[in-house]
């Protein structure tokens, strides 16, 4: 089942001139910057919840907490609202508004929040996080799984752009006080306060634990950094203990303390006690402060599992926030109860005068409590200790082959240690800077003049701009966002985008396709070189179309997700992911200025087409009249949402047919499981080549190697290796003669022609950002360059 979502609409088409456009230079200095880890993230679904259970009446109203004092947003929350009455939202509002300001995030935190009935008697509320996330960039323990919001504070970066990071359910059956006032009689429930609670819980105020009733085996499968600060009395770890076990059940039904130092600081310097009753209570046990201790602490009650009637809660409170805060900290170490295993996986890959060491944590790593890990370099006998994986080692020589021991250690000793394969350090490419003001997250290239322009967005600013080049420097010229001044929209723009080229000579014209992150729209701009005209292709209709209907016209749905354009003798043509449904659309620009849609895969499998997942990776290309769509297309998950089966699809026609022709490019079987990720789309002399990643079916989802293959001949898929230089990874960027991939911490480069011999690749960077980029070749002065995101600044790289 297909699902849509509620919509805004956006403003209408404008002309806008261009005033003060900035110059610069070509390859303005060298950067020297550390590299960044960039860890294997791994997602899994969030299936337990917490509630909040309605109490007793009391005697009047009890204002536990006052409004909160602060006033300063320290995080954005976007809620969307189902079936919610009006007076409902108010209330809700004003939650959000409460923990805005007391929850820091720089990325937004979206919430699905229902009003519906409830099953089971007495709910007031309930939450989960929308998923769980591990070795992230920054956590803080990488064993640990942390909840969607807390994990993107902590990274920096949203991990799953698809998914909310909080789902709330409110019961509406409850007797809610209506009026807005805060004053709920004896008999009524407040609604802010609920919301104040299960947000607290959608922010990381929650176990995944579970209980086993009849043989009172407890269950604790997906340890999450709430579970390793909570400890018996002994000291044991909830997140170490086995699992399932009779002894895990006996420490949920027993006393629980919270370890964390900032939490017991705003306890008075008393570890605070937590919910874990003799009888198992689902939603409740663990997940709460306890009752009975906390119940008439005013401030302090707001986590505890009952609200009262005439109970108001209208500030977190500081113990629930020092609790969140210690949460994105490293937890304390437990009880190690053996010395660690060997590390499993290590390998070290090439850098520059420096080598990557990477490798997986020992099968014992719950109850060995590893407190470090060395790294001895066997040339010269240093070791280096780290905490995590993966560890670059710098100071070596290029060209000189090194070999690394790996060991695990605790508090009981060091574990038998593991050698790397040799690593020879090679020399990476010359890095200049084109745009130091600007990320370059995403970026697209093209042709204009016969010159290269490079359209690219500043994360930061939430701006789109275009780098020109005019033969000797740079023009940079700001495309959207900035606040929208000069009709621009005050929205971020930095997002996905796409560029083209109409018109000949000195009538061509730069199409440019990007997305406004607010309404989550396609936008488009055209720019000739005097003025910018705006206006919106689709996202702002009415209504969201169902993929079943045929004649398509404008939808609601979040069309934001990926843009890909072409321009043939049918005109401007832009294609895009319907995220709401899943599918992949089209727009056509007509003679008269109006868009024509339609729907080009995803709905059905009649003639050759799919209903499987389709677009998220998307390039189009325009030769000879003809139009190449190349994309992914997910065909399975399991339940924790990783992709078990997925292939890379190829959409044609040609000028004057009416219907496009399809078929797979590579599926699934042998050693592929998933085919995808990312894709790219190159016009050579031989055919069109098409590059994309794959999975096989050990790797949990994550790329193991690059595939290739000229789709305008027979097909031959050709495998490009990347031992030594590590999996393979976005940015994927394709010419003639060769791909740029990210390779772990840095950017890596293959030869096309050689790609079966190791010898092929290349180091084309010692660094890159930790969010997922784009690169694209251009050519300046006949000298090949790749453009893409280096340390938050757009660069240019050339061997």
């Amino acid at each position: 089942m297909r699902s849509v979502r509620t919509r805004h609409f956006a403003t209408r088409m404008r002309s806008v001139p261009i005033f003060g456009l900035a110059i610069a230079g070509l390859l303005a200095s060298a950067l020297s910057a550390p590299a960044q880890a960039l860890s294997l993230t791994r997602e899994r679904p969030s299936t337990v919840w917490g509630h909040t259970f309605s109490g007793p009446a009391t005697k009047g109203v009890t204002t536990s907490s006052t409004p909160s004092t602060k006033s300063i947003q320290q995080s954005t929350f976007v809620v969307t609202y189902n079936n919610f009455p009006d007076w409902a939202k108010k209330d809700i509002q004003a939650a959000v508004d409460i923990w805005s300001a007391n929850f820091v995030s720089a990325v937004p935190i979206t919430v699905d929040a229902t009003w519906t009935r409830v099953s089971q008697p007495g709910i007031l509320g309930s939450a989960r996080p929308g998923n769980f996330f591990s070795n992230f960039f920054n956590a803080p323990d990488p064993l640990l799984w942390y909840p969607s919001a807390l994990a993107n504070s902590i990274a920096g970066d949203d991990l799953d752009k698809r998914n909310p990071e909080i789902v709330i359910q409110a019961n509406l059956a409850a007797n809610w006080d209506q009026r807005n006032d805060g004053r709920p009689s004896k008999s009524e429930y407040d609604l802010t306060s609920v919301f104040v609670h299960e947000i607290g819980h959608g922010l990381g105020f929650l176990s995944t634990d579970s209980y086993d009733n009849f043989f009172k085996y407890g269950i604790l499968e997906q340890p999450t950094a709430f579970d390793a600060f909570v400890q018996t009395p002994d000291g044991q770890r909830l997140s170490d203990l086995q699992s399932p076990s009779l002894e895990l059940g006996r420490a949920l039904t027993n006393t629980l303390n919270w370890v964390g130092p900032l939490g017991i600081a705003a306890n008075g310097g008393v570890k605070p006690k937590l919910y874990a009753p003799a009888r198992y209570e689902s939603g409740s046990s663990v997940s709460h402060l306890d009752e009975s201790t906390f119940a008439s602490s005013g401030l302090n009650a707001v986590m505890t599992p009952n609200l009262d009637a005439g109970e108001v809660f209208h500030d977190p409170g500081p113990l629930a926030i020092a609790m969140l805060a210690d949460l994105k900290t490293k937890p304390p170490l437990g009880v190690a109860i053996a010395l660690p295993g060997p590390p499993r996986n290590v390998v070290a890959l090439v850098g520059d005068r420096s080598a990557v060491i990477t490798f997986d944590f020992p099968a014992n790593a719950r109850t060995a409590q590893i407190t470090s890990y060395s790294i001895t370099n066997l040339i010269s006998g240093e070791e280096i200790s780290a905490t995590a994986s993966p560890v670059n080692i710098s100071g070596l020589k290029n060209g000189v082959p090194y070999t690394f021991l790996v060991a695990a250690k605790n508090e009981l000793g060091t574990s038998e240690p593991v050698p790397t394969t040799p690593v020879v350090p090679q020399p990476a490419w010359k890095i200049g800077v084109l745009d130091a003001t600007s990320d370059g997250i995403h970026l697209a290239a093209t042709t204009y003049k016969n010159q290269p322009a490079i359209v690219y967005t500043d994360k930061t600013r939430g701006d789109l701009k275009v780098a020109l080049w005019n033969g000797k420097v740079w023009r940079k010229v700001l495309v959207d966002g900035r606040g929208g001044s000069a009709g621009r929209t005050s929205h971020s723009v930095a997002g996905p985008v796409s560029v083209c080229v109409s018109g000949s000579g000195s009538k061509e014209v730069l199409q440019i396709f990007y997305t406004d992150l607010v309404d989550k729209d396609l936008k488009h701009a055209t720019f000739d070189s005097t003025k910018f005209t705006f206006e919106i292709v689709d996202g702002d209709g009415p209504s969201v179309q169902s993929y079943e209907i045929a004649d398509r016209v404008r939808t609601a749905s979040d069309v934001s997700i990926s843009n890909a354009c072409a321009v043939t003798s049918a005109g401007l043509q832009v294609y895009y992911r319907d995220e709401s449904q899943g599918i992949l659309l089209g727009a056509t620009k007509l003679n008269s200025g109006k868009w024509s849609y339609e729907l080009v895969d995803g709905d059905s499998k009649i003639d050759n087409r799919t209903t499987g997942d389709v677009g998220v990776a998307l390039r189009a290309l325009s030769v000879g009249g003809k139009t190449y769509l190349v994309y992914d297309s997910v065909i399975s998950k399991n339940q924790q949402s990783i992709i078990t089966a997925g292939e890379v699809r190829l959409a044609t026609k040609s000028s004057g047919e009416k219907k496009w022709s399809y078929k797979s490019l590579d599926t699934p079987g042998g050693e592929i499981a998933v085919a995808g990720f990312a894709v790219s789309l190159n016009k050579t002399a031989e055919g069109v080549i098409a590059a994309w990643l794959t999975a096989s079916g050990v790797s949990q989802g994550t790329p193991t190697q690059i595939r290739w293959s000229n789709i305008d001949l027979a097909q031959n898929i050709n495998n490009i290796p990347t031992d030594g230089y590590g999996a393979p990874a976005l940015p994927l960027a394709l010419n003639s003669k060769s791909v740029a991939f990210g390779c772990l911490l840095r950017i890596c480069s293959a030869n096309l022609v050689a790609a079966s011999a190791k010898s092929s690749l290349t180091l084309v960077t010692n660094t890159r950002d930790k969010a997922s980029t784009d690169s694209e070749w251009i050519t300046a002065n006949k000298i090949r360059y790749l453009a893409t995101s280096n340390a938050g600044k757009l660069v240019l790289v050339r061997p």
